[in-house]
């Protein structure tokens, strides 16, 4: 189980190095696969010491008033989603959180983009507090926002709002009961393969920095989607 989730979450890391979200929605269906007993607690342990990396180098691009919207936003999100954890089924919701994402990809692509401004960061953030929490993938709503700033802006302010958010969904899942110490021990041990991935992520970083973004965005925006509906098929 270590061996496979472990590659999961260094393909993650490495996506996430480079585009600045990826993880959650690389590793957390495998996870969620081989393991429901451990999801979403193990994923979220990464997503809150991933970040931290990418932080050390890019901190200084963070869009801190955009972050205080989309934070505005999670708190009232995660309680949705820790609600839906503990009695709904998290099944319909990835399904339609599915569709929504892959729509907005079909619009954004054919639009010059989506307005930024304090309803839409908060309203993504909202989302991605619900999504989050319940299945471990927050990253698609925020980038979708991001989606036209310059990659060191999206790859800092999304590390930002992840450690936060995996802050917040660890405290809340801890409190509903649904954090068991299993959880947390897979975490730590997903660490060294998460490490090693953000480590090789720099040539991938520098390619989608050349203009390869927005691109980049969608294409992993788009297949987030896929994943989540399909996780939410086989529950």
């Amino acid at each position: 189980m270590l061996i496979v989730g472990g590659l999961a979450v260094f393909v993650g890391a490495l996506v996430q190095g480079s585009v600045g979200f990826g993880l959650g929605l690389i590793a957390a269906p495998i996870l969620t696969l081989l393991d429901p007993g451990v999801m979403p607690g193990a994923v979220q342990v990464a997503n809150l010491a991933l970040p931290l990396f990418t932080l050390a180098r890019e901190w200084r691009r963070v869009d801190w008033r955009g972050l205080g919207f989309a934070v505005l936003g999670r708190v009232p999100g995660s309680f949705v989603g820790a609600w839906i954890v503990v009695y709904v089924s998290v099944q319909a919701l990835g399904i339609l959180v599915g569709a929504m994402v892959l729509i907005a990809v079909v619009l954004t692509a054919r639009a010059p983009s989506l307005p930024r401004n304090g309803y839409s960061v908060s309203g993504a953030g909202f989302v991605s507090g619900i999504t989050g929490t319940a299945t471990g993938i927050g990253g698609p709503p925020m980038a979708l926002v991001y989606q036209n700033a310059k990659g060191p802006e999206i790859r800092a302010t999304l590390a930002m709002y992840f450690f936060l958010s995996a802050a917040q969904s660890l405290g809340i899942l801890a409190v509903v009961g649904h954090l068991p110490g299993k959880a947390l021990v897979t975490g730590a041990f997903l660490l060294i393969p998460m490490i090693a991935g953000f480590l090789v992520s720099g040539p991938v970083r520098r390619y989608v920095d050349g203009g390869k973004m927005r691109v980049a965005i969608l294409v992993v925006a788009a297949i987030s989607a896929i994943v989540l509906i399909g996780q939410s098929l086989l529950r």
